[in-house]
């Protein structure tokens, strides 16, 4: 009678506890030295275990920070209307947001130029996290023209939605005017907050919304966790 091979006993005692629902999607698994205690074995036979959970595509290891249990990617559309709660809850997943600063500073000549503001004129800055299903999925800041929505800070406090907070300031509608795309790595702040390794790869999209007239309400930068999100590209109407 052939035994079965005690890694392959591991990685199938694993995938059950992921199947019955142990770990969620984005989970870290417990450490090489937990899982050794565990199963009575060394941790070269904990990896093959886990290297095999990695093969199937259950698990994924991140530099630094453990094994995780694969997320479903939510797809993101990037189009003419980009909405937050609207794109989350078209993919199944349950939206929020939690603020992590929210000032009302002079804007720096980056800032100015895309809201077409004078050189030193007063925004308000709203950074924070976006999460899907209680998950941080992004980091993100973005920046109004202050004097044009002076109540917007509190507006946005009480809403936690753009969307609501610029309707409250009289633009009922928005639309993006551009976008762009690139890849950069994690910094140690932002992997704390995504709960990710530094240097893990993030999608930056860097976007100016404007009002029915073409006037910029708003400039924003979000940082998506790769293995998080798919960022779909085209007319979202």
């Amino acid at each position: 009678m052939t035994r079965t091979p005690i890694w392959q006993a591991i990685s199938d005692s694993l995938r059950t506890d992921i199947a019955d629902g142990h770990y969620a999607p984005g989970d870290r698994l417990p450490t090489e030295a937990a899982l050794s205690a565990r199963f009575g074995v060394n941790r070269h036979t904990v990896r093959r275990a886990l290297a095999a959970l990695a093969e199937a595509g259950l698990v994924h290891p991140r530099r630094g920070a453990g094994v995780f249990v694969t997320l479903r990617p939510t797809d993101y559309p990037i189009g003419r209307r980009v909405r937050f709660r609207q794109n989350l809850a078209a993919a199944g997943r349950i939206p929020a947001k939690t603020i992590l600063a929210l000032e009302t500073r002079a804007g720096d000549a980056r800032e100015t130029e895309a809201l077409r503001l004078p050189e030193g004129a007063a925004v308000h800055a709203y950074e924070g996290l976006s999460l899907a299903d209680g998950l941080p999925i992004a980091v993100f800041t973005s920046v109004f023209p202050a004097d044009r929505f002076p109540t917007l800070p509190r507006d946005l406090e009480e809403t936690l939605s753009v969307t609501e907070a610029l309707a409250r300031g009289g633009v009922a509608d928005y639309t993006r005017a551009s976008t762009r795309l690139d890849a950069r790595p994690a910094s140690a702040t932002q992997a704390l907050h995504l709960r990710c390794a530094e240097n893990a790869p993030l999608l930056r999209t860097v976007g100016i919304n404007v009002d029915p007239e073409g006037v910029p309400v708003e400039y924003g930068r979000t940082w998506f966790a790769g293995d998080r999100v798919t960022l779909t590209v085209g007319d979202c109407g």
